[in-house]
């Protein structure tokens, strides 16, 4: 069973998301999945649109939620296993809207010590790579490894995958 609070994290296209979905899958409880991306060309709107369908047929409920998941957290069930996937994204939609960061992150973390049901949180490692050229980046880089510090603290359970293998940081896996 997962604890209360499970954080997976990895670098890009390392299988965190797929990994993320096969422990909630495999846990009993109605399946939640939080979204956080936002579709601003039409690749990713095919994108999310076949991941939908996807998660659709195996029983998921999606809410869209970009900006506020902690809304989703709050009403969740208890009986509910919610997959937040991404705070990278949710992230990058605070960074690139320039909203109150803090102010956000206080929020998420209040909705996750407060959820009736269990979460499990994908984010990316990013920390692992050069430094990059510009002001954003940089900015987004440090803000990216706070956040995953954040989570990481809070968590009961932190996994990190790579070439799709799991490997437990904090905690033991499922």
């Amino acid at each position: 069973m997962l604890p209360h609070l499970t954080v997976v994290l990895g670098g890009a296209a390392s299988g965190k998301s797929d990994y993320a979905e096969s422990i909630v899958r495999q846990s009993s409880g109605r399946r939640l999945y939080i979204a956080t991306a936002q579709a601003w060309d039409d690749e990713m709107r095919a994108k999310i649109a076949a991941h939908q369908q996807a998660r659709a047929e195996d029983g998921w409920r999606t809410v869209e939620a970009p900006l506020a998941p902690e809304e989703c957290l709050d009403t969740m069930a208890v009986d509910e296993i919610a997959l937040l996937d991404c705070a990278t994204m949710w992230l990058t939609n605070y960074l690139l809207g320039q909203s109150d960061l803090p102010a956000a992150k206080d929020r998420l973390f209040a909705g996750l010590a407060t959820a009736p049901g269990r979460v499990v949180i994908v984010t990316n490692e990013v920390g692992a790579g050069i430094v990059p050229e510009n002001a954003l980046a940089r900015q987004f880089r440090e803000a990216q490894g706070r956040l995953n510090r954040d989570l990481a603290a809070r968590a009961d359970l932190v996994v990190t995958v790579m070439a799709g293998l799991p490997l437990a940081l904090k905690g033991d896996l499922p």
